[in-house]
């Protein structure tokens, strides 16, 4: 516990978030730096703001992509930089083309991130260019810096990327084995006594959503590298293999789910759910060592004492039930325990396995795996007919893109009425908090404002007991790094460093200091309070839009899993990929799902509908999935089968049944109460009970019943 802070921050000075800010440092600073030398400091910003530009673009993702955005960033800064500077002097036109560039440029959220990333850094040299004026030979040569000052930074971070071709992925691979991390640790807690069940399970939600967007963000970086989809390195292996088994390993921790409530009511007077926490925590400590050694480069050990601990819970279940001579504890308890156990053992299993591929002989020798990446990564393409399809009121950017042109346009009213020196503030302040979504334009708003605030009395307290420029020097440099390295991670942060890394520049440039402080402030309150109040009144898109389709696809993922599962007991399987593809689209739709419930929270009290059953739909559904989970593993762990499928068709086909009555339900429910029976299945003999046939039938009456709970649901939700 003490050597944890330590690890956070050793940890977070090799991962991506502070990679991306010295890297973005490094081509922001070094313009300005080299030319100042000469006398051409004006020259040097102009080039710092082509590379500012362009870093925008440059996330973490595949190389290709990240080339492809800056090359046509590059093309797009430049040309918008010639035609506002060539028309900027008619204030009336400007302001037609602020409004025609805000909509055009925002409508790029429907290509995805990336494309958005473009439309805002396209903007952002608008913004900055609006009321610089200059002779027309003048514009085009302050352009040409731009085009310059872009391809600097495209070629640097091109440049860096190939020094290290496979760091990316080990980062970020490195993140999303953390963030199941703490997904283990927040299923250890159902073990603890006197838990909240719903904080919990809500917290596991929560954590849910992380582990998707991590996971998703190394399928993107991992399945698009040639070099590690060819399997053409023992590095590529290594990354596929231990990702590949990264996900099998959060499959089994998403599996077990039990009714913790009735385990704590028999078995917390005997202690033993105590020792299953403390040993799911030291197997999320392994999880933690073998991110923290995909960043540093060592090798994980697992210690022995952990497999030791796993043996004495083992022994502990079996004296636990030699004494239960009294019936104290009920068998479906014991086997519980059982179960929960040998699922332990599983991870475990897998834990010492990735452990095992981090050896350097072992390297060499790793086999690759034939994975069909196409099926696991989602293409978004260029599509003019999307474009054209969404150019109405129903569709979400449509409005959103609507509403950042009406802003923008209200913003440069008011920046041009006050005549403030640094009035383009307000229209940054705008561009950066608009977002598609209510909750998280209101988000950025406050985070914005807050880190504002704090940054400009930081900055104004350096300004005023600070003058040495050596040391000012520093410090600017410490800002500009943890601004950049925080965009990501935290905006409040971000913006925090960024205030006073803006004040210390401009008295670098003898431009004013605590002048500028306070007009900065002025500016993002004005700014903030445009795009607050348009987020309220100008076409905003509430989360209750998205819900019944967010559900619909929950549903229909979690039907195709069980289906998947399913045909395991009906024949052998020996290619999983529309199993694994399956099991993705679970836990893309369920983290959706728990990622519009959250954000629903932020919305006013009037928006917030159905929150009680979107709480019991998200909920079962993670049971489902759970349950569906716990299926696949009976039989590719443990190798169950059961020997006449025929006997639990009926159940199959029922589940099914139930869940697409539950879909039809969702889409137009008529009002009408149904009676659908649930499918009794009989069981001849129960000598056995721990017979694998026992087991099996068991869990596939449990996902039915699931199922049943669900159409129920359904029957009372009218959306």
């Amino acid at each position: 516990m003490i050597n944890r802070p330590i690890r956070s921050i050793h940890d977070f000075l090799l991962s991506t978030y502070f990679a991306d800010g010295l890297r973005i440092t490094l081509g922001v600073l070094c313009p300005s730096l080299i030319l100042a030398q000469f006398g051409m400091l004006q020259y040097g910003m102009t080039l710092s703001l082509g590379a500012l530009c362009v870093s925008v673009v440059d996330t973490p993702g595949p190389i290709v992509h990240r080339r492809n955005a800056m090359l046509i960033t590059m093309s797009l800064i430049t040309l918008i930089s010639v035609v506002v500077g060539l028309t900027n002097s008619n204030v009336y036109f400007t302001g037609i083309l602020l409004v025609v560039c805000s909509f055009i440029f925002s409508m790029f959220f429907l290509y995805g991130l990336r494309a958005a990333s473009i439309g805002t850094a396209t903007l952002l040299i608008m913004v900055l260019s609006i009321d610089d004026i200059r002779p027309w030979n003048e514009v085009l040569f302050y352009s040409l810096l731009i085009f310059i000052g872009s391809v600097w930074y495209t070629l640097l971070s091109y440049f860096f990327y190939r020094i290290r071709p496979y760091r990316l992925v080990q980062q970020i691979l490195s993140d999303s084995i953390h963030e199941v991390s703490d997904f283990l640790r927040a299923k250890a807690k159902f073990y603890h006594q006197n838990i909240n069940y719903d904080d919990n399970y809500a917290e596991l939600l929560q954590l849910q959503v992380l582990v998707h967007e991590k996971q998703d963000a190394v399928r993107e970086v991992l399945f698009r590298t040639r070099e590690i989809v060819r399997e053409s390195t023992p590095e590529g292996r290594f990354l596929l293999l231990v990702f590949v088994d990264m996900v099998d390993l959060f499959e089994q921790v998403m599996s077990t789910y039990y009714n913790y409530k009735q385990l704590h009511e028999q078995f917390d007077a005997s202690g033993i759910l105590s020792h299953y926490e403390s040993v799911i925590i030291k197997i999320a400590d392994e999880l933690e060592d073998i991110a923290f050694s995909l960043k540093t480069g060592g090798t994980p050990s697992l210690p022995t004492s952990l497999i030791d601990d796993v043996a004495k819970l083992k022994q502990e279940i079996t004296d636990l039930e030699k004494n239960n001579t009294d019936g104290k504890y009920n068998t479906l308890g014991i086997i519980a325990l059982k179960n929960i156990e040998v699922n332990i053992e599983n991870i475990l299993s897998r834990v010492k396995t990735i452990n095992g591929y981090f050896n350097k002989n072992e390297k060499k020798n790793l086999k690759p795996r034939k994975i069909d990446v196409e099926k696991f990564v989602t293409r978004q393409n260029i599509d003019l007919k999307l474009l054209s399809e969404n150019l109405t009121f129903s569709s979400a950017t449509f409005r959103h893109s609507l509403r950042v042109a009406i802003v923008m346009l209200i913003g440069f009213v008011v920046a041009k009425t006050l005549n403030f020196s640094h009035s383009y503030w307000i229209l940054l302040t705008i561009l950066v908090i608009s977002k598609p979504g209510f909750s998280l334009a209101k988000q950025r708003n406050y985070e914005r404002l807050i880190g504002t605030v704090i940054g400009a009395f930081i900055g104004m307290g350096i300004l005023v007991y600070i003058h040495d420029k050596n040391v000012l020097f520093i410090i600017l440099l410490i800002c500009m790094v943890g601004s950049y390295s925080f965009q990501r991670k935290n905006y409040v942060v971000s913006v925090l460093f960024m205030t006073p890394y803006i004040l210390v520049l401009f008295d670098f440039l003898g431009m004013g200091g605590l002048s500028v402080a306070r007009e900065r402030i002025y500016d993002t309150l004005i700014g903030s309070g445009i795009a607050l109040l348009a987020s309220y009144s100008l076409f905003p898109n509430w989360e209750h839009e998205k819900l019944k389709e967010a559900m619909l696809d929950t549903l229909k993922a979690n039907m195709n899993y069980f289906e998947q599962v399913t045909f395991l007991y009906v024949e052998p399987v020996t290619d999983f990929t529309n199993y694994k593809v399956a099991r993705k689209e679970v836990y893309v739709t369920t983290a959706n799902l728990a990622s519009l419930f959250q954000r629903m929270f932020s919305e006013p009290k009037s928006k917030q509908i159905l929150m009680t059953e979107l709480h019991q739909f998200t909920a079962l559904n993670h049971l489902l999935s759970s349950y569906i989970a716990t299926l696949s593993l009976y039989n590719k762990e443990h190798e169950f089968v059961f020997s006449n499928f025929d006997e639990l068709k009926p159940l199959v086909q029922n589940t099914i049944y139930l869940l697409n009555l539950s879909g039809d339900m969702l889409k137009s429910n008529t009002g009408l109460i149904s009676n659908v029976p649930l499918i009794r299945r009989n069981i001849n003999s129960t000598s056995n009970i721990q017979s694998d046939e026992i087991i099996i039938g068991e869990q596939f009456d449990l996902i039915q019943k699931v199922a049943y709970d669900i159409y129920k649901l359904s029957e009372k939700i009218k959306i």
